[in-house]
């Protein structure tokens, strides 16, 4: 029953203050500052300017927020580009961590396009609204005081007449009424001659005259300014206040809407915002330490073995030219650099063993260093990555196959466009010649050809890559054979032949340090280490450690994918394309960590639009 009570006390409750607020908003309708607040002139003029003072207050505060908004965004796009991933960490792009810190990156560039979206829609719709609108009000504020000042000013004047015509009034009526007692007494002195009684008589009557004068103008006067007063304080003035209300009533609903409006401004870009923030979570997500590691082994396996056990040497044993050969053979070993080559202080004072041989020999040397150069690519390796490691030169091969497929691909798709656009014009030859695509058809067959052979080509290096053995022995496992008293001669896939010293077959130096310039382990394939006659100090030589890129114009942009829109936009910007959402378009260049990426439609004209779009506001899907 106390419950049953207490909720109907609280019911009852709600309903009263629901009522008197209804009340209340009934009488402010029919409340008026004109008839409320007649006398309070000077105050609704001080109220009214504050009112505009707070106005402009809210537009200083959203100057504020927009510059620290730009701030904000530009500092995050300097952030992304400053911990962009730089060329020569691509490699480690490969990594789930690594992508996952691109991804980051990208999303964080899509927060800053929207920060800046936030600070332009402030900047163009509100703060441009609120300023319009407080000049408005001040011009119509200044307009109000100066016609109630006009009105007042009327008002004081007429009453300043009424006063003035008053005192003219008081004036005459006590001047008459010493007139007629002077009349009196001249009448009631027998002393004065009757001329003189006469005289006083008509000063009366021209003061009594006086007097009914001023009296009647104090009376006009006092009506006009009933008049003027009861019409000041009823039309006039109401008019001017409720003008004022008006305003200022107009100032509080407009600081009510743009209040709104900024926060709309937020609201619109929060589900993008949240996007982004549920990309950075999948970008997180998406890390796995399992396949970093087993890319970290595909990446540095050599496909070598461990060294095996390093044998006991008996020197009582060895006749002395093999203990002399093997003590040269250490004394090699032990200066090798980090990249396993000899330092090349120890070739330049080798070069007088080069002497012992014939020119033929020589000739044949420098023949062989002339052909590993040409076989170089840009990077210093060389064409059939021969100077890899077994399993690194499987990866390498593989990965040139892939992308001479893929190119090849590519290359077919647009031979096969160029046919059909020749087979259009030749069966129309208004739409164009068919010999202006002949030209670029045969370069088309001519690149093809050209792809297909490299593409055997780098097949055949994979084929003979695939059936050599794996490799035994490490290079830590060759010094130890060198050590021993063995020669090997480590050819270009990784295999060792060792010979064994005879007194008729001395090792022969120059001929091992030829056949080890390509092998993996020596360095030499790409370090160019000068020899004799091979032209010591080359350009190759400078490009050790450096890092070189080479960057190519690609003429012809095909489409990577496909995109659709999930918001409208509309092009501001220069180079930028407006689209609609649910509009299908081309994607002919990924977003490069700017936050845009290059699109491109059929237009009406048989041609292409081509531009820029954020890319927070697609969703793309890229071929295979």
């Amino acid at each position: 029953m106390l419950a049953l009570l207490a909720g109907g006390s609280s019911r009852s409750s709600s309903n009263n203050k629901l009522a008197e607020s209804e009340s209340a908003a009934q009488n402010s309708s029919t409340m008026s500052w004109g008839t409320e607040l007649w006398d309070q002139n000077d105050n609704l003029a001080i109220h009214t300017n504050r009112g505009i003072d707070a106005l402009d207050k809210y537009a200083n505060f959203l100057r504020d927020r927009v510059a620290i908004e730009t701030e904000y965004a530009g500092k995050l796009r300097r952030l992304v580009k400053n911990y962009q991933p730089k060329k020569k960490e691509e490699e480690d792009n490969e990594f789930t961590s690594m992508q996952a810190f691109r991804n980051l990156l990208k999303e964080v560039g899509d927060l800053a396009g929207q920060r800046e979206v936030v600070s332009e829609s402030l900047q163009l719709q509100i703060i441009a609204g609120v300023t319009l609108l407080s000049k408005t009000l001040r011009e119509e504020r200044k307009k109000c005081l100066s016609d109630g000042a006009n009105l007042q000013q009327n008002l004081t004047t007429q009453l300043s007449s009424l006063d003035r015509a008053k005192r003219n009034y008081e004036k005459a009526y006590r001047d008459s009424e010493k007139a007629v007692d002077s009349y009196k007494r001249a009448d009631m002195d027998l002393n004065l001659s009757r001329a003189e009684v006469e005289r006083y008589k008509n000063v009366m009557t021209a003061k009594i005259q006086q007097s009914d004068d001023a009296k009647n103008e104090y009376a006009n006067q006092l009506q006009k300014t009933n008049n003027l007063q009861q019409q000041h304080f009823s039309m006039l003035l109401p008019a001017v206040l409720n003008r004022l209300q008006e305003l200022d009533e107009k100032r509080t609903r407009g600081f009510r809407e743009f209040i709104v409006g900024a926060a709309d401004v937020e609201s619109s870009v929060a589900p993008i915002i949240a996007r982004c923030m549920e990309g950075i979570v999948k970008a997180g997500e998406s890390i796995n330490e399992k396949e970093d590691t087993f890319k970290v082994i595909e990446r540095y396996q050599s496909g070598f073995t461990p060294p095996r056990d390093i044998p006991f040497e008996d020197l009582s044993k060895c006749d002395p030219d093999s203990v002399q050969d093997s003590h040269y053979s250490n004394s090699t070993s032990n200066h090798l650099t980090i990249k396993g080559t000899m330092s090349a202080n120890k070739l330049r004072k080798r070069v007088g063993i080069f002497n012992i041989f014939g020119s033929n020999k020589q000739r044949q040397i420098i023949e062989a260093c002339i052909t590993m150069k040409n076989s170089l690519t840009a990077d210093g390796q060389k064409e059939d990555f021969s100077d890899l490691p077994p399993n690194q030169r499987r990866k390498k091969l593989q990965g040139k196959i892939a992308e001479l497929t893929q190119s090849i691909a590519q290359e077919t798709k647009a031979r096969d466009g160029l046919m059909k656009m020749k087979i259009v014009y030749e069966a129309n030859s208004s739409l164009g010649n068919p010999m202006t695509v002949e030209g670029q058809l045969n370069e088309s067959e001519h690149k093809l050809e050209k792809l297909k052979v490299d593409l055997k080509k780098y097949q055949d290096f994979l084929e003979k890559a695939c059936q050599v053995p794996a490799a035994t022995s490490s290079p830590q496992a060759s010094r130890n054979q060198l050590q021993n008293g063995h020669r090997t001669s480590r050819h270009s896939n990784g295999s060792a032949d060792d010979h064994h010293d005879d007194g008729d077959d001395q090792p022969d130096d120059a001929g091992s340090l030829s056949s080890s310039s390509a092998s993996p382990e020596s360095g030499l394939g790409t370090s160019h280490t000068s020899l004799p006659g091979s032209g010591q100090g080359s350009a190759n030589e400078n490009a050790i450690g450096e890092d070189t890129y080479y960057e190519t114009e690609v003429e012809t942009l095909n489409p990577l994918g496909t995109c659709r829109a999930l918001y409208p936009f509309e092009a501001s910007s220069e180079g930028s394309i407006p689209m609609s959402e649910g509009e299908e378009l081309q994607v002919i260049e990924i977003d490069q960590g700017d936050g845009w990426t290059r699109v491109r439609r059929a237009n009406n004209s048989n041609g292409w639009d081509e531009g820029f779009v954020p890319t927070s506001y697609i969703e793309c899907t890229l071929y295979a």
